[in-house]
């Protein structure tokens, strides 16, 4: 059978050519091109898996196939191996002729020296790059498994994440080989790249005759890589992901909904380490034909410089960074966007404000987009007419979505309620019992509350665990959240509860005020104010504490478990008295000391407060 090339639907296994898309019901596994079994044995049990949607305008495949292979070569054989590929945001670029010889040489490397055999797993640790690209193409390439970690993590968590993966070799940027071998991995091997030494990688790659390598002969349900999930909710979990299932990430949501060119030049913040980045960095502009900036640092003011340096058309980052590069841009930083085209935003609610202040400096309107490190990238977008501010739009061609109640049911539209999803792409942990918690009747159960209106656009609410539930009163967080980063003085802010024994919950905001604001009692009771003049009196913060920042992993999602946990900071001072609730009032709700955590915590509770 043909691939699907990107953007056209083609035939499903079954042969079907329908538009409706065909259900599988845990379709039995192909026979492995792996020798080492360790990921398929991990698997959970079939009856936990989600049921695919596989068919028509979803992606069919083959039986056999080695997404590296397809992404590199046969991309180079569509538009010609003098194609420009990666650009390491310094002046340096690679074609994808040369893409292909090194990434070819690593893997000759990898196989010969090394060892590797199909199936096993291969951390990879290092800054974006072209390089780090190269290793993870290659790793797949040879039939490995990559485990992409973030190069920040310390050596507790390298640690985690090795053991849970079994990983036998490492491929590690030579500075920050550090926290790795601190990890003490028993039996991983780590091997430096982009150092000095006869032992580094691409020394070794270099010694070698520059020859084609071919391609793991991996089926196309063999696993690729393990992605580990952020951590917002407490310990990673291993995601595991198959060949087909990263091209499937490029033939839906890249393919129908950012509908990439060749001349496009994608960039972005998230790192390859993350799903996110993945895909926009790497999948996506290489399924195309198109190149991609990848640079170890890129932050609001690298990406405004890398946008107009390499005239940048398609960007990915965070609702955080957007609001950044407003701000950089009010401040009168110069800057060239008039290259962009499309704009992603994705890894956590885009408040309206960041959509509208986007699309009145550039006249973009974002691409809002609800992905999970489960469901490999983004299921959920809104674009060009879909793209309205307070929605996240439709469900991805390929893709089904619908909101349960709690007793499991759809909802009328208007109802909120859990959202689930199906698709080409479906949740597999690597042994890990909380499967039955993200999948269930066949369907994943993202976590995200949310309302389907009327016109069949999707409107975010909250996380499911985002839900304050205080003196009988349902609140979201990011509702709050919304208001109060409509103040002047508020940078970022996170709205979570916090248990009170009268009230279950309570509500606490956890703010960054820009600089020179004062962080005291009467900003607090401002603030505070501010809210309860805009929403119901009962949504207002109980307290506010002032942060220097919000504590966030690698790509910019906030860990919120980290602001309700026992270490999370408090205002100080003695907690108001707590009195019993009645209606039109509520109790001042009680405070628990606590360390501050990420910078000094300040801020005041009122008493005496009404709901």
């Amino acid at each position: 059978m043909e691939l699907t090339p990107p953007g056209h639907a083609g035939p499903s296994p079954s042969g079907r050519t329908d538009p409706a898309p065909v259900p599988s019901d845990r379709m039995p596994l192909a026979p492995s091109g792996h020798v080492d079994g360790f990921a398929r044995d991990r698997l959970p049990p079939a009856s936990q898996w989600p049921r695919l949607l596989l068919g028509p305008p979803g992606p069919g495949y083959p039986e056999r196939l080695n997404c590296a292979a397809e992404l590199l070569d046969r991309t180079a054989e569509r538009f010609g191996p003098g194609r420009p590929a990666f650009h390491d945001g310094e002046g340096g670029s690679w074609s994808y002729g040369e893409a292909r010889e090194r990434v070819d040489r690593i893997a000759h490397v990898l196989t010969g020296e090394l060892g590797l055999r199909p199936g096993n797993r291969v951390l990879l640790r290092g800054p974006t790059s072209p390089w780090l690209a190269a290793c993870w193409l290659a790793v797949v390439k040879a039939g490995g498994i990559a485990v992409t970690v973030p190069a920040q993590q310390r050596a507790a968590e390298l640690a985690l994440v090795a053991g849970v993966a079994g990983c036998s070799l490492a491929l590690c940027e030579a500075g920050a080989l550090g926290e790795l071998r601190a990890a003490g991995v028993p039996g991983l091997a780590v091997v430096p790249y982009g150092g000095e030494g006869s032992g580094d990688l691409l020394a070794r790659a270099g010694r070698g005759p520059a020859r084609p390598y071919r391609a793991a002969d991996t089926a196309a349900d063999d696993v690729a890589l393990i992605a580990f999930t952020s951590g917002t909710t407490g310990r990673p979990k291993g995601c595991v992901h198959f060949h087909r299932d990263v091209l499937a990430a490029a033939d839906t949501f890249s393919a129908h909904v950012l509908r990439p060119r060749p001349d496009d030049v994608f960039a972005g913040s998230p790192p390859l380490a993350f799903t996110f980045g993945l895909g926009g960095l790497l999948v996506f502009p290489l399924r195309a034909g198109a190149s991609t900036v990848l640079m170890g640092r890129a932050g609001p003011q690298q990406l405004l410089a890398a946008t107009g340096r390499h005239r940048v058309s398609v960007l990915f980052t965070a609702p955080t960074a957007y609001k950044a590069m407003l701000g950089l841009l009010a401040a009168g930083s110069p800057a060239d966007l008039s290259s962009l085209r499309r704009c992603v935003s994705a890894g956590e609610n885009l408040p309206e404000a960041v959509w509208t202040g986007w699309y009145a400096r550039t006249g973009l309107r974002l691409i809002n987009g609800l992905g999970s490190t489960e469901l490999l990238h983004v299921f959920v977008a809104g674009a060009d007419a879909d793209s309205r501010p307070g929605t996240t739009g439709r469900p991805v061609p390929g893709w089904r979505a619908v909101v349960l109640g709690p007793d499991g049911r759809p909802v009328p539209d208007g109802r909120e309620g859990l959202l689930a999803v199906r698709g080409p792409v479906g949740c597999r942990y690597l042994a890990d019992p909380r499967q039955t918690e993200y999948v269930r009747d066949g369907w994943n159960v993202t976590g995200d509350r949310y309302v389907r209106e009327p016109d069949g656009l999707l409107r975010y609410v909250s996380r499911a665990d985002d839900m304050i539930v205080s003196a009988g009163h349902s609140i979201a967080g990011p509702q709050v959240e919304e208001v109060l980063l409509d103040h002047p003085d508020v940078v970022e802010t996170a709205v979570v509860g916090r248990p009170d024994p009268l009230r279950g919950q309570v509500v606490v905001a956890c703010v960054v005020v820009r600089d020179g604001v004062p962080r005291d009692a009467s900003t607090a009771a401002a603030l505070r104010a501010f809210v309860r003049a805009r929403l119901a009196p009962y949504k207002s913060p109980r307290a506010v504490v002032f942060l220097d920042a919000l504590p966030r992993t690698a790509t910019g999602k906030l860990q919120r478990h980290r602001l309700r946990g026992p270490d999370a900071p408090d205002p100080p001072g003695p907690p108001p008295p707590s009195a019993p609730a009645r209606e039109g009032a509520a109790p001042t709700g009680t405070t628990r000391r606590g360390p501050a955590s990420r910078g000094a915590a300040s801020g005041g509770t009122a008493p005496g407060d009404t709901a």
